[in-house]
């Protein structure tokens, strides 16, 4: 099993912090800091650790906000002794924007400019998060402006730290009943050059589709009118759950709306008898019963038993065929079966479905075993 992240994030890191504040504020207390720091540091998981040693920063800090900040933002500059490479690395400045978020509301300009900062190197999308409760008209015109910032970084941090559903951070209410002021953000940067920001724009609005699914229909079809290929691209990735989840909107968005005219036939599922840990081959044909071509947009279901005996469905993207007149084509996807940290598998009968424009077929079922 892989090594968990937060062993990534040791007691080297406020060691490593230490050592740069201290290196341009000689006043800093190592020792004082590390006693504080370490004390129940073990015990925390990644984040509450970030957590944790900025408000020991806070404790070992001058008082005044304005000049601790600026004690810490000209520290990060400075070598820090971590080893390169880790899939951490830039973890190292979660306490830095969790200090600005914690003791920084009632500094509003002086704590964007650090959040701009510290984006660069780390990302404000949580930090970002308070000063949208506490200062939403201002913090909302600061994001305007930062749409048409020349850093990648500072731009995506607009759309990530905007996402009313953010992984990892506490949700945005106010946006979730009406996500009208980030869809003008949104709206921004539709085109952005920058990948990085584009698959933050398409999250967002996947988040804004789990409470508004009219909302994201049809914010979709107006982007997709006149649409780049880049654009295209957000879209369908923003309406990936809401396909999965077969909504109607989404589907007609696409260009499947209507249920597809096909038959399939020669199903397989195998081993009919599979185990935990293993895994699943699934293949099935797709014929186009009409006289017209026809796009189908083809997915996979396994309706996974869980903890309760209950079952819920897990759908797998597969394919768009373009299917000719008549044409039979055959489409498939091996499944693992594998323990995963997002899905425990249990023993009994799965049904398997084919997804045909939004639309189930049954496939036939599998019987899962303990290995």
């Amino acid at each position: 099993m892989a090594e968990p992240l937060v062993a990534q994030y040791g007691p080297d890191v406020p060691q490593a912090i230490a050592r740069m504040v201290a290196a341009v504020h000689p006043q800093f207390d190592t020792d004082a800091f590390l006693t504080d720091a370490l004390t129940g540091y073990e015990a925390l998981a990644l984040m509450p650790r970030g957590k944790h040693m900025a408000r020991a920063l806070h404790r070992h800090l001058p008082a005044d906000y304005p000049e601790a900040l600026g004690i810490l933002l000209a520290s990060i500059d400075q070598p820090h002794g971590r080893a390169p490479g880790l899939s951490l690395a830039s973890f190292l400045y979660l306490p830095h924007t969790v200090f600005v978020a914690e003791f920084g509301l009632g500094h509003f300009a002086l704590s964007m400019k650090a959040q701009h900062a510290l984006t660069q190197r780390f990302t404000a999308e949580f930090s970002i998060r308070p000063f949208l409760h506490k200062h939403p008209e201002a913090t909302l015109a600061q994001l305007m402006e930062w749409t048409r910032d020349p850093s990648d970084h500072v731009r995506r941090l607009v759309s990530e730290g905007t996402r009313p559903r953010l992984p990892w951070a506490a949700r945005l209410p106010a946006f979730q009943r009406d996500p009208a002021p980030v869809l003008a953000l949104l709206a921004q940067l539709k085109d952005d050059p920058a990948l990085y920001v584009r698959r933050s724009v398409a999250n967002n609005l996947n988040d804004i589709g789990k409470d508004h699914p009219a909302l994201l229909a049809d914010t979709a079809k107006a982007w997709l009118q006149g649409a780049t290929p880049e654009r295209r691209w957000i879209v369908q990735h923003a309406l990936r759950s809401a396909v999965k989840r077969g909504e109607p909107g989404a589907l007609a968005a696409l260009g499947f709306g209507a249920a597809a005219d096909v038959r399939i036939d020669n199903a397989r599922i195998a081993p009919p008898h599979a185990t935990i840990g293993g895994t699943l081959a699934v293949a099935f044909d797709v014929t186009n019963r009409s006289a017209k071509a026809q796009r189908v947009l083809v997915d996979l279901a396994v309706h996974y038993i869980k903890a309760n005996g209950q079952s819920r469905a897990k759908v797998f993207k597969l394919t768009t065929l373009e299917l000719g007149a008549h044409v039979t084509q055959r489409v498939g996807k091996k499944v693992s079966l594998a323990e995963m940290t997002t899905r425990k598998h249990y023993p009994g009968v799965h049904r398997v479905e084919a997804i045909l424009n939004g639309h189930a077929q049954a496939l036939g079922s599998f019987d899962l075993l303990q290995s």
